[in-house]
């Protein structure tokens, strides 16, 4: 039985520990020895581009990316898929988040604004997710000129329901309970496995994912094998073939132990 497989991996609660901000050891070294063994390793992340910077440990590792969960799905520099958002759902975004006064990412095709009223994004990214680059973030004026990829507003999912309600041409992730990633109609992490899929010229089947949040439902249920860690939230544990340890008890290490990949 061939037990290498292609590998998806979410970055934050997956990979990288909420509490320490860094990628275990066991999981340094499970990654390694599946790729040794004749794995390929993707990242599967909401992050954009711009803040994927906390994978430095295993960036020799790594085969290619889905990011702003499967808007922009690139291999080294080669461009594999690009999704934006239509401009009219992004405007309503937009002027809603300044009407009602909340916190909003707005992630265009090379950088990203930064609205903040609140103080939600410098508290929940910088403090509690240790992302500095939001720093550099450019005037939505501009961001706004280019393809938009994905919009991240700070609200309850009470009211997210009633916004997508007017956005007709998107989707939306959940990962934390204080914000959503919006993105276009099509672009998800298990969409993005199929599109890596054809390019790399892997089998979908064979593939195996690992995430713990509302926006890695699609790609459990597309992969071949879903793995929910032991810290994920309890719908995707449902949804998930295996459940694993949490990031911090070596949960990828052993679930990759488990599958014989390792």
């Amino acid at each position: 039985m061939n037990n290498s497989y292609a590998l998806f991996f979410d970055i934050d609660g997956t990979l990288v520990s909420f509490k320490t901000h860094e990628i275990p050891d066991s999981t340094i070294q499970a990654l390694t020895q599946a790729k040794k063994n004749g794995s390929r390793v993707y990242i599967a992340t909401g992050r954009p581009p711009i803040i994927i910077t906390n994978l430095g440990s295993i960036a020799h590792l790594i085969d290619g990316y889905i990011s702003t969960n499967g808007a922009l799905c690139y291999v080294g520099d080669e461009l594999v898929c690009c999704q934006p958002i239509p401009k009219e759902d992004v405007m309503t975004c937009v002027e809603d988040a300044k009407e009602k006064g909340y916190s909003l990412i707005v992630v265009g095709r090379r950088d990203v604004a930064v609205l903040d009223p609140a103080g939600d994004v410098y508290r929940i990214f910088r403090q509690m997710l240790a992302v500095k680059e939001f720093d550099k973030a450019s005037p939505l004026s501009e961001v706004l000129k280019q393809d938009i990829l994905q919009m991240t507003p700070f609200i309850t999912a009470e009211y997210e329901a009633e916004l997508l309600a007017r956005l007709p041409h998107c989707i939306s992730g959940r990962w934390h309970p204080e914000f959503t990633d919006i993105t276009a109609n099509g672009a998800d992490k298990g969409k993005g496995i199929i599109t890596m899929a054809k390019h790399e010229g892997f089998d979908p089947s064979h593939t195996m994912a690992f995430g713990d949040g509302g926006n890695d439902s699609s790609m459990i249920l597309q992969a071949g094998i879903g793995v929910a860690m032991g810290n994920a939230i309890d719908t995707l544990k449902q949804q998930a073939d295996y459940v694993t340890t949490s990031v911090d008890d070596d949960g990828i290490l052993n679930a990759l132990r488990h599958f014989n990949v390792i």
